[in-house]
């Protein structure tokens, strides 16, 4: 038996379960940064429009489930798709997330979510007849982990500590990107430069029909579905350090590189860093477009202070690293980064084709009807109804046409017409 002394001892070790819980939700905020953003703009044809919201909530009341979005629409042909993309996309992407999911593995749910909700909000759009399209950087902040999906020109870079500069995005233009000229070529698109009288070509090079310079994008239902609005996903997370994003469209990426566009604004609080970076795009190339960014900064608790300039040095051997820009040379900084502990790349895809991005589902599990769903419009499926992703054309054959996930009849069109496997069905009076 213990004596007196020792028990009085014990009895100091103890700590009150009130006391426990506060330090576990004292250590639960000390992991989470702090988030600043600010935002700016310069308009020339009205067609740019942004999101900003750092109230959503992963599980509805629950203010430890808390996650920002962040979005830039750069609408053209008018600004109706741009508008319509603002307010559905992100309802679309949350509809797409199975309910009841752990943060881990609601962030793993995430690249695919955000597949099915861009092709959503790109059918539910062409489907109002109008004829505007527009392009989208959608940016998902949860702690630590950033998440990217993108279609068309407008950019998201990353500032990490320690002064490199990473890109987020992959830029749609036929102008700029081999692979993307390929698949529009091979789906049925015809790609070459604008003819004048004479036959002289002039301009980038365009999709025909419509003369659309981006392979990717929301809406644009007079050029061909071929033009898809599969976006291309990024998702990383940074170090304890935190980082700098910097989403903009392409009237700052026309006039400013991400390293200069970075430069300009270190140091800067988010605001007037945003202010900085539109400042400098007008100074290099003057208002020929419209010209929005938005800055954001993940923030180490205890840390009030933006990311500082780097020592002349890294200037220098940034430089050097950066002179020449590819997708390649983003993809090998990443992995730079990855090494040295400042970024850590959890997931990135590209592909147009529907069924890589859906992925499988080894069980498919009934909704809360009893019934399947469509992975992209999220309607209930009977069993009968349901059209495997990855079963064939109708003069094809699939080794799994039983396998989940499952498309209604129309969603199954739509992912046939932009694999070039019919004609588009959208016809414009």
């Amino acid at each position: 038996m213990a004596s007196r002394d020792e028990r009085r001892h014990h009895h100091h070790d103890l700590v009150p379960l009130a006391v426990l819980i506060s330090k576990e939700m004292m250590s639960e905020k000390m992991e989470k940064p702090t988030v600043r953003y600010g935002h700016a703009a310069q308009s020339r044809k009205g067609e740019d429009y942004f999101l900003m919201k750092t109230d959503c909530h992963r599980v509805p009341g629950n203010s430890s489930s808390t996650f920002s979005v962040f979005a830039i629409f750069d609408g053209h042909n008018g600004n109706a798709a741009a508008v319509y993309t603002r307010e559905h996309l992100l309802s679309h992407v949350l509809g797409a997330i199975p309910r009841a999911l752990g943060r881990d593995e609601w962030l793993q749910a995430l690249p695919r979510a955000l597949v099915a909700g861009f092709v959503k909000t790109d059918k539910e759009f062409q489907s109002r007849g109008e004829t505007s399209g527009t392009t989208a950087t959608f940016v998902i902040v949860d702690r630590w982990t950033v998440t990217v999906a993108s279609v068309g020109d407008s950019r998201c870079i990353l500032d990490a500590q320690g002064g490199a500069v990473s890109t987020l995005t992959v830029d749609h233009r036929l102008e700029e990107n081999v692979e993307e000229r390929e698949r529009v070529a091979a789906s049925g698109g015809e790609v070459g430069r604008l003819s004048i009288v004479g036959g002289t070509e002039i301009g980038p090079l365009r999709c025909w029909p419509g003369g659309l310079c981006l392979s990717r994008s929301i809406g644009d239902m007079d050029v061909g579905e071929f033009i898809v609005p599969i976006p291309y996903v990024k998702q990383v997370k940074l170090s304890s350090a935190g980082g700098r994003l910097i989403i903009a469209s392409d009237g700052i990426w026309d006039a400013l590189s991400s390293e200069t566009a970075a430069q300009s604004c270190r140091g800067l609080p988010a605001e007037l860093a945003a202010r900085q970076v539109v400042k400098e795009a007008l100074r290099t190339r003057g208002l020929k477009d419209d010209t929005t960014c938005i800055v954001v900064d993940i923030i180490p608790p205890n840390n009030s202070l933006p990311p500082s300039p780097p020592p002349k040095k890294h200037n220098k051997l940034k430089t050097l690293l950066f002179r020449k820009k590819s997708h390649d040379s983003a993809n090998k900084l990443s992995k730079k980064l990855s090494a040295i502990g400042i970024v850590e790349e959890l997931f990135e895809e590209g592909s147009a084709m529907l069924a890589e991005r859906l992925g499988n589902d080894e069980c498919t599990v009934p909704s809360t009807s009893g019934l399947f769903t469509c992975a992209v419009c999220q309607v209930d499926l009977a069993p009968s109804e349901g059209i495997s992703v990855h079963a064939g054309g109708i003069f094809s054959t699939s080794s799994t046409p039983w396998q989940g996930p499952f498309l209604c009849a129309d969603c199954r069109n739509k992912k046939d017409a932009m694999e070039g496997k019919r004609p588009s069905g959208v016809k414009v009076a």
